[in-house]
């Protein structure tokens, strides 16, 4: 089990790592201490400018900063995330629980949701790869179909009809049977995934909007006008999550949610 996590984990460094690994694999430089690489390691041969190979690198080394968060736009991460934080909002609660729990469950929660993905893009793209079977451009291509089926899958007609549109003047259009462009099917997912998220959080909100509804109206008929009604409310708030096994239903409401 823990070395299908570490897979996983590794997957994530694997995707947008590519042309560095492999150009790595090439040694050291010429003139170089043995075992480090040279610019000339890292980047792709060619008869460009010194001025150029340094600007590739920058934006090898910009891509790979990105890399987190480009994984996180492809996943379902994003659903969890402004579920936890429209539950956190509900309740009342500013830091508890904090920052931190809430993105390590819904970063946990993801693992789990795109465990078959996961698997999928490493052993048809990245283990291949790492055995030399294939090269990185087919290994690329192999990696990256899990993902597209995945948001395929979950994207939303309408907003994938939207970025169509708006892609048509600058895109190619697709042909019947052709694959989605990714740079018309991350940012439809996005929107997607954002708008099913403020969905969920609407639910999660509700019932505890009638509780503060209700505690208001009774305090304010008490004449009790200086004390503010979420104090009251808050731990009804919390008893009525707590009765109702909030956490498991939540959870895995958002778990069925993706299947």
């Amino acid at each position: 089990m823990s070395g299908r996590v570490v897979r996983r984990l590794t997957l994530a460094a694997a995707v947008l790592g590519l042309s560095a690994t492999a150009a790595l694999a090439q040694g050291a430089a010429p003139g170089g201490v043995t075992g480090v690489p040279g610019l000339d390691a890292l980047l792709p041969p060619g008869n460009g400018a010194a001025s150029g190979r340094i600007i590739q690198l920058v934006a090898l080394l910009t891509v790979l900063s990105l890399a987190p968060g480009l994984l996180v736009m492809v996943t379902s991460f994003t659903r969890f995330a402004v579920a936890f934080s429209f539950l956190r909002s509900g309740l009342g609660l500013q830091s508890t629980p904090a920052n931190l729990f809430l993105v390590s469950l819904a970063l946990f929660m993801t693992f789990y949701v795109m465990a078959p993905t996961f698997d999928r893009a490493w052993n048809e793209g990245v283990k291949p790869l790492q055995e030399n079977r294939i090269g990185e451009e087919e290994a690329f291509t192999k990696i990256v179909e899990p993902f597209r089926e995945f948001m395929t899958q979950h994207v939303r007609p309408k907003d994938l009809q939207t970025f169509t549109d708006l892609a048509s003047r600058n895109f190619p259009k697709a042909e019947a049977g052709e694959k989605i462009d990714l740079r018309i099917l991350i940012p439809a997912f996005m929107i997607s995934e954002l708008r099913r998220g403020f969905e969920i959080g609407f639910l999660i909100v509700l019932p505890f909007l009638v509780i503060d509804i209700i505690v208001s109206t009774i305090v304010m008929s008490m004449g009790m006008m200086m004390l503010p009604p979420t104090v009251i409310s808050l731990p009804f708030k919390v008893l009525f999550f707590i009765l109702i096994d909030g956490w498991n239903l939540l959870v895995s409401g958002l778990v069925r949610s993706f299947f």
